[in-house]
This record gives structure tokens, sequence and C-alpha cells, in this order.
């Protein structure tokens, strides 16, 4: 057992966020920490890492056992270059090879048995804190941050506050606590990051907590989840499809019980008010009270489960294309990325790629907030068009909730305003509240009440779950699959992903559109596989004349091709998986060795799918 809490008690002012909260974390355990926003997660963390004291209750963690936690992390110099900064994870390592090596011009002058013993004592530690790779290891956690090798040379002080919480980031994994606290580590990280620390976080050797809103994330990595609810803590083994099910099925017993407690509660009253006046049966009635009194009362969780509602509806039609995009070049002073794709009418297509390639700045640039590099775009007949993105959700303004939410529909009453407030968790004295003093993910709800009330028939929406907790996410997906208008979004949100999309926009150094659901596309790039895009091509087509002897031949080359890709495919996936395994992601040479074979691979299939398609297209001239 590394740390163990019990019984613990947290107040801010007079809000009590833990009332009785309680958690063990044993060696290795992959811990998901998951609740409402505000719930006390975060506070949960500091405790564990004593950043905060509880009001009451008991904290124990296991001597020696190193804590770590990302705000714990601290630049010792920001005029540091980055790798200079990394490198201090590993002092204890470096301090242990200068002792070796000062052991080693010892073992020169004095061969002796116990200098040998102690020489072998230090090299075995520091072969088991991987010595010899240190700095392999640094970069190779480092590059999967969307970094690059001229980034490990340049000082702390020229980056942003996102990369110096990545970076921040990287320092943390590197330091290998013995319990490893994540509050939210796939915030703006792109789907590559994401997926490489999943593997990293399920195959690390000692225990991890981790809070996230990413449901592939606590579904990848977490083998038990822990739940703040009402400030207490409930505790599900497995992982977080598995916590959903047995919430469900827990929740449906506490409400059987509740409904028979009000029964029995019911009776005794009934009692009570039967034969307290009655001195004969007094003493009966008091007997009767004091057990009332002293019963644990049952609280009705199917009650307490208040969720977000959102209806977002269009005012008009519009027509069928929506928008015409022609080698159009984003960025600001150099072009990030260029990209050609149409919208049409009722699609939902998903802006994706990797950090840096230009995914909000395309975004900006088709709603006019900065101009194009080059190319152009046009919107459709009668498109009205509502944006959402982080920064028109951190609103800053005096007014309050209900004002705010008003100027989009004036001609609304205030019950009318404050029934959809309340479907977006702003009840009673809430609405009542300045913007100025909502929390991120209360912005949120509010920027997307006010979006619904435009009736917009094409919602570009960039990272709309940031800030939202997860049954927020799940009502925001439920409202936008009713939407009967266009969707373009940007998003790292898997699930999010997985459930809207079905386009998907891919930029890179060249930009393809593919008419697929995110997880058909996922599927389609695993096997390398070439997906035909949407966009009209003009291709010429060539007269041949094949003879039947011809044909046979050709018939036989495709199945002997398409055995060929299957077989490719399979060895392709297995290579790709052997990314996630320690051998290869804790030393950098072996991962370039291993990415070069993935390369080769790829290639191999795209040559079989190119001759593939050749054969295809004459043997289809034979038919």
């Amino acid at each position: 057992m590394k740390v163990s809490l019990s019984r613990i008690q947290k107040s801010y002012g007079t809000q009590m966020v833990l009332n009785g909260a309680g958690l063990t974390v044993k060696s290795k355990e992959k811990i998901g920490l998951v609740g409402r926003n505000g719930c006390g997660k975060t506070t949960l963390l500091k405790i564990i890492c004593q950043q905060e004291e509880p009001d009451s209750g008991h904290v124990v963690i296991a001597n020696d056992t190193h804590v770590g936690y990302l705000s714990q992390i601290t630049f010792y110099d920001q005029d540091n270059t980055v790798y200079e900064e990394l490198l201090t994870a590993f002092d204890h390592v470096r301090q242990l090879e200068k002792e070796l090596l000062k052991q080693a011009d010892v073992l020169a002058t004095d061969s002796s048995q116990a200098q040998l013993e102690k020489y072998d004592r230090m090299q075995n530690e520091f072969e088991m804190l991987n010595g010899y790779n240190y700095e392999v290891e640094l970069k190779n956690v480092f590059f999967h941050f969307s970094f690059t090798e001229d980034d490990l040379n340049k000082p702390i002080r020229e980056f942003s506050s996102g990369q110096k919480t990545r970076i921040a980031l990287v320092k943390l994994l590197l330091s290998k606590p013995d319990v490893l606290l994540l509050d939210e580590p796939t915030n703006h990280l792109d789907v590559d990051s994401i997926e490489w620390l999943e593997g990293y976080v399920k195959a690390y050797p000692f225990a991890v907590i981790v809070v996230s809103h990413d449901r592939v994330f606590l579904d990848h990595v977490c083998d038990e989840i822990i739940e703040i609810d009402h400030g207490k803590t409930l505790r599900f083994p497995g992982n977080y499809t598995h916590y959903v099910q047995a919430k469900k099925e827990y929740i449906a017993k506490n409400h059987e019980a509740y409904l028979r407690q009000q029964q029995e509660i019911q009776r005794l009253t009934a009692l009570i008010d039967k034969f307290h006046a009655k001195s004969s049966k007094a003493a009966f009635a008091k007997s009767k009270q004091k057990y009332l009194d002293r019963m644990d009362k049952i609280e009705d969780m199917q009650a307490n489960q208040s969720q977000m509602r959102a209806h977002f509806t269009s005012a008009r039609k519009g027509g069928n294309q929506v928008l015409e995009v022609e080698h159009l070049q984003v960025g600001y002073d150099h072009v990030l990325s260029t990209v050609d794709f149409q919208l049409r009418k009722g699609w939902r297509m998903a802006i994706i790629g990797p950090n840096g390639i230009g995914k909000s700045t395309l975004v900006k640039t088709l709603i006019q907030k900065i101009q194009p590099l080059h190319g152009t775009y046009h919107w459709g007949h009668q498109i009205d068009i509502g944006y959402f993105d982080q920064e028109s959700a951190q609103m800053t303004s005096d007014k309050n909730v209900l004002d705010t939410l008003w100027e989009h529909d004036p001609m609304a009453n205030q019950t009318e305003i404050r029934n959809i407030l309340a479907s977006f968790l702003f009840t009673e004295d809430e609405v009542f509240k300045d913007v100025n003093t909502l929390s991120g993910g209360e912005r949120v709800r509010l920027a997307l009440a006010c979006l619904m009330l435009e009736h917009d028939n094409c919602l570009v929406l960039d990272e709309p779950t940031n800030h939202l907790d997860i049954p927020s996410k799940e009502a925001l997906e439920d409202a936008l699959m009713q939407y009967d208008g266009t969707l373009l979004f940007v998003s790292h949100d898997r699930m999010f992903l997985k459930k809207m999309a079905d386009h998907v926009l891919e930029m890179g150094p060249e930009s393809h559109v593919y008419a697929l659901s995110y997880d058909d596309y996922l599927a389609k790039k695993a096997q390398s596989d070439l997906v035909e895009e949407i966009q009209p091509q003009k291709q010429e087509k060539k007269e041949s004349k094949v003879s039947f002897q011809d044909a046979k031949q050709l018939k036989n080359r495709v199945a002997k091709l398409e055995t060929l890709l299957e077989t490719a495919e399979s060895e392709l996936e297995e290579l790709r998986n052997k990314r996630f395994e320690p051998e290869y992601y804790q030393d950098f040479r072996k991962m370039d060795q291993l990415n070069e074979k993935i390369d080769d691979k790829h290639n191999e299939i795209a040559h079989l799918e190119q001759e593939w398609e050749e054969k295809m297209a004459l043997l289809e001239q034979v038919d």
C-alpha cells in the first residue's frame, strides 16, 4: 500500500467539497478519478501530494514513497535550455554515474573483493535506473509531445504557457515517481501524443491516479475507477466502460433501497402518530421515534443525477452546398497548411491533424477572423454560421448569467430564459452570478446556451468539449446528434469524434477528405489502405485490349496481391503495436529502427496497392 486516505473532509468557506472521502493506492494500480466539475477531484490530488491539508481525516503515505504531481514541477531557471531542464529529472542517476566513475578509478588501485562488490552493487543500481540510456529516454518522451530536436536547445522562456505545461509533463514522466498524479493530462495534446501517452501510462511500472474527462483514455489505461459524488468516494473495479454499467446498476439498487426505506419510514411514522398520545403506548411510540431518529437515511442517487440538456435547431434550411474551399492556404506569417474540400448540407466533418498544422487557424479563416494567405472559400446560399471556440467561451462581462443569455433572445420572457439556463445547469440564484466569476466549465455551458439560441444551420466548433465534465459532454453529443444542420468541428476528444463525424478532413503536408466515420477512418489508416477522396477528380481513361489468357493471368495476380496485402497489413499492425512496448519506447535508437521498419512496410503496401489498382483497372476493361 502506497497511499491511504480515510474519512477525509475538506471545505472552502461554507462549501463542503469532500465529506468522508477515502481511497487506497497499491503499487502498480492505475486508478481513474471521475466526477462532475467542482466535485473535489483536484482537491483530493492536492491532499495526496500534501499540497493541501484536509480539515479532518487521515492521510498515510508509505515511507520512501515519491508522489509526483504536475503543479509541483518547477523550472530551475527559465534561461535553461529544455535539455538542461529535463536532465534535472535524472539528478539521482547522474550523481550515481559520477560515483560509479569514481569507484572505477578506485578499482584501478584497489581491486579487493570489497571494492569489487561495491562497484557491482552500484552498477546494478545504475542499470536498474536505465542509467546507460537516460538521454535516449529523455529524447524519446520529449519528441512524443510534438516537439523537435531544435526545441531541446531553446531556452524555456521562449515557449508558450501551453508548451511549458507539456515540458513540465515530460519532466514529471521522466522523474518516475512511485505514485504519478495526472490531472487532465490529455488537454491540448494532439491525438498521436494522447495515444502514445496511453501506452506509456499503461506500461508505467508504478501507481498512477489520473483525473480525466477523456473516456477513451480512461478505458485504455485504468483498472479501477473512483467516483467522487456529493463529497464521498465510490470505487468500481475495471475500466471506464465497466464503471458506466456498474454505476447504473448501483444507482438502480440504491433507488430500490431508498424506496424500501421510505416505506419503512412511513410505516414507523404512522405508528408513532397513532400511539404517541396514548399513555399505554407512549413508551412504544417513543422507542420507535428513537429508532427512526438513529436510522441512517439513504440518499436517492437517482434524484441527484441532474444533467445538462441542450437542443440545437436551425431557423432556416439553407442551400445544399454549404462551403467550397479551393487551394486555401492558412497561417499567419507563413503557410501552415493548404486545403481543398467541400462541405455539403447535413455533413458532420471533423478536422484532425497534429498540433501546429493549422486546424484552429483554418476555422478562424473560414469565419473571417483572419485573412487567408492564398486561395478562396465560399459559403453557400442562406448559410447561417454559429461559431464556438475556447476563446469566445472564456467570455468576460460585467453582466450576470441571466442577462447574458437574454441578449440572445430579447423577445423571450424571464421564465423562458431561466428554463433554458436550468437545462444548462444554472439554477436558482446561480443565474444571477457575474459572468466574470464563472469557472471554465460554467463559461462553456453558458456559451453553448447562447449558441443554441442563435438557431444557425451550420455550426463551426473548435474544441467544444474542453472544460466540460463527462455528463455534460455526453449531453452535448446527444444534442448534436439530433441537430438538423451541418457540423464542421475540431476536436481531440476521440469519443466525441467517434460519435459525431461522418466525414474526416485530415490536415497535413497534403490534406485529404474521407467520407468515413472516425472509426472507419482509423481502420483504413491502420491498414494503410487507399480511401477514395470525395473531391471530384478528373481521371483519364486509357483504352487497351486484353486477351482471355492475359485476363486469367491478371486474376491470378490480383488474388496473389490481395494475399500479399493482407500479410503486409498484419505485419504493419504488429510493428505499430511494438511502439508501446518498454523495449522500444525506452530506447530511442530501437524506436528509430522500428520507425524505419514501419516506413518500409508502408512503402511496400503502397506499391502493392498501386499494382493491385492497375491490375483491377485492366480487368474492369475486360469485364
